[in-house]
């Protein structure tokens, strides 16, 4: 009897203690993509380094567009998101880890058209001036992005891509004046394709990203697991260990 009592509270403090995380894995690279079958990238080692650390374990979904990923996070059908930017809208719908990285949002162009562009300050300035933006399907890019997004649609001067490479090309191709995006995948994926890109001098956005987690699926106790390990990891040097590889504070 005392055995049988020992094994019930064995399991039942495993099934407490239990903290699997699905997450749908995205191409993204420098952050996040497969070399060799396996997935690698800044984000996903820091992930794995933290959810280790936290005794966290990290599920596999399949792979899936960021528009469908972001609706499969609302549904409750995965518990993880990297790279999120905190925002009051989000919150609603999930929960946030402290910090693991910073995160910088450029604008850029091709390099012979750079000059045309020195006086956007701002994305007001450059919808007063009349120029097209490329950018990514999905994402927060700041307030002052947010505000003046409802005129660049209704003027048709914002084009959506799915992939930087996509956007590369775009790019090229003259589709539009500007692309915006994370400043290491942009150039990553411009050096890929053999494009030269040249960043301006107005920054849209620069802040840090936290791993988002689903606030139905997931419970408070699993965050503050992941919230110390990070602390820990970033006292002990492991978290900046990793971004030093990759070239990033």
């Amino acid at each position: 009897m005392k055995f049988l009592l020992a094994a019930l509270l064995c399991v039942l403090a495993m099934h407490v203690d239990a903290c699997t995380l699905r997450m749908a894995p995205e191409e993204w690279p420098p952050y996040i993509y497969r070399s060799g079958g396996q997935l690698t990238g800044i984000d996903y080692e820091l992930a794995s380094a933290i959810l280790r650390q936290a005794g966290c374990k990290l599920k596999e979904e399949e792979e899936v567009p960021p528009a469908r990923r972001q609706l499969m996070f609302q549904q409750g059908r995965i518990d993880l998101l990297l790279a999120a930017f905190d925002t009051p809208e989000r919150r609603g719908f999930a929960r946030f880890s402290l910090p693991y990285r910073d995160e910088t949002v450029g604008l850029f162009a091709l390099p012979h058209h750079q000059p045309r562009y020195r006086d956007i300050t701002s994305f007001r300035a450059l919808a007063d001036l009349g120029f097209s933006l490329l950018t990514p399907r999905v994402g927060f890019y700041g307030a002052d992005y947010e505000r003046v997004l409802p005129t660049l649609d209704a003027r048709g001067m914002r084009i959506t891509f799915s992939t930087f490479e996509q956007g590369i090309r775009m790019l090229k191709a003259g589709r539009a004046d500007l692309i915006m995006g994370d400043v290491l995948a942009l150039r990553l994926a411009a050096r890929n394709l053999g494009v030269q890109i040249e960043a301006l001098p107005f920054v849209p956005y620069h802040a840090p990203v936290h791993m988002m987690l689903n606030a139905s699926s997931t419970t408070r106790e699993q965050l503050a697991r992941i919230n110390q390990a990070i602390m820990q990891l970033e006292q002990n040097g492991t978290l900046r260990t990793i971004r030093a590889r990759y070239g990033i504070d």
